[in-house]
């Protein structure tokens, strides 16, 4: 369904399925991507205050946690999105 970590393919290999067709942009990319920022700020505000790591461990440790969950995030919100699309094509 992704040819790339967070982007859709063209159409399924198995059926060729027109996802492109069915995607029509990210309308709330942004929002989910900015809801997920600040549960991820306030996460990280909340190990400092508790651990106090030094700066350098901190950006050790979130910088692949914010990416792997923004792409992560973003493939659950784009699959959604698809069957969402794909349920309404269906219907008569």
């Amino acid at each position: 369904m992704f040819a790339a970590p967070a982007g859709l393919a063209e159409e399924c290999s198995a059926c060729g399925l027109d996802f492109l067709a069915l995607e029509r942009g990210g309308r709330f990319v942004g929002v989910v991507t900015m809801l997920l920022a600040l549960v991820l700020i306030m996460a990280a505000l909340g190990v400092d205050e508790w651990l106090r790591p030094p700066l350098w461990a901190s950006f050790l440790f979130w910088a692949p946690v914010t990416v792997g969950s923004v792409i992560g995030v973003l493939r659950l919100y784009k699959t959604m999105w698809v069957y969402h699309q794909y349920e309404e094509s269906q219907q008569p």
